[in-house]
């Protein structure tokens, strides 16, 4: 089985999930190091990205986040997915 590597920006990388799947360790301490971030894709279509958090990101931040989010949502202060195509275009 052959392993491709699409780099798309220089530090933007494209694997496919079996790849990930067998390294997902290596993966996930070049991630850290911010060597690259990576796109895990299966069948060419983006699944989910393998990104480090920042050096001050703490589980108390990332918590606070979440709360603040939350509330956004209630609040209705939030972009539907037919908004954000519309603005990308």
């Amino acid at each position: 089985m052959y392993t491709y590597v699409y780099t798309m920006h220089m530090n933007t990388k494209f694997i496919g999930i079996k790849d990930f799947r067998s390294n997902i360790a290596d993966y996930a301490k070049r991630a850290r190091k911010g060597d690259a971030r990576y796109v895990v894709v299966n069948r060419n279509k983006p699944l989910f990205e393998v990104t480090p958090f920042s050096e001050d990101e703490t589980l108390d931040s990332l918590f606070s986040d979440i709360v603040k989010a939350e509330r956004d949502v209630e609040a209705g202060h939030f972009y539907t997915h037919e908004e954000i195509l519309n603005e990308l275009k």
